[in-house]
């Protein structure tokens, strides 16, 4: 009889002891994955990377290299913004993340990140130098030539590079025709779709079209301008100012051909 209550017991203790037991595997689980970063941007040439804060910043380490001619895959346009303060970075621009801060040597900038790269990431020639040398490739004998070099990196608030926006709007410069495949994926709630301002300017460079504002209305995929969407008129003095290049590696500057 003793043995038996022995066996019985035994068991019934073992049946309370499962459930205990298998507890912490799935609390151990959850943990690992609620510890598991989210995946970054494209590899590219990103060091080290990792989830940060409230607002779900991306932030770590990347080695940045020089770019002098300016371009934007999406269609934002280079004679309403500062050319000297963009990303061309791997990732296609994102319609929330489009302002990311560099930081090197007690020495930071706000670039604009909107143009995709075959795999660097590059910065404008001119940020690029400043981060490296605290000085713009503009000041005489200031020019330096080179390669990557690591910074620290971090997402921001896109309303961070609104001063990058020389039109006056605040509102990120997009080509109405050319420029609409990207903004319409952005419609709905992000930063981009809620503060953009469409040109009938039909080139990021700025060389054709009709300098003025268009409208797009709700649920329309077709911008309205005062002249033609579309039309090619050769543009030579844009409103702003003309896409001017830092050459590397002198910073001579160059009207963007």
């Amino acid at each position: 009889m003793f043995g038996q209550v022995k066996i019985s017991t035994l068991l019934a203790l073992g049946a309370l002891a499962l459930p205990a037991l298998a507890f912490p595997q799935n609390a151990a689980s959850g943990a690992r994955n609620a510890m598991a970063p989210a995946s970054p941007m494209a590899s590219g040439s990103v060091l080290s990377t990792s989830n940060v804060n409230g607002n779900n910043a991306l932030l770590g380490k990347v080695s940045i290299t020089p770019h002098d001619k300016y371009s934007s895959s999406v269609g934002v346009l280079g004679c309403k913004i500062n050319t000297n303060r963009v990303a061309y970075w791997p990732s296609t621009p994102d319609c929330n993340n489009v302002c990311v801060k560099l930081s090197y040597a007690g020495r930071s900038v706000h670039l604009l990140q909107i143009d995709a790269s075959g795999g660097a990431h590059d910065i404008s020639y001119d940020a690029w130098n400043f981060l490296k040398t605290g000085h713009s490739v503009k000041e005489p004998g200031q020019a330096v030539a080179g390669g990557g070099f690591e910074v620290d990196f971090e997402y921001v608030s896109a309303n961070e590079c609104k001063s990058l926006i020389t039109d006056g709007t605040g509102k990120l410069p997009i080509a109405a025709a050319n420029g609409l495949n990207w903004l319409t994926s952005c419609l709905g709630g992000s930063w981009v779709g809620n503060n953009y301002q469409l040109y009938n300017i039909q080139d990021p460079i700025c060389h054709y079209g009709y300098d003025e504002k268009c409208s797009l209305a709700a649920g329309s995929n077709q911008p309205t301008c005062p002249h033609q969407l579309g039309a090619n008129p050769k543009l030579d003095n844009p409103s702003d100012h003309k896409v001017v290049n830092l050459l590397y590696p002198t910073g001579q500057e160059e009207v963007a051909p």
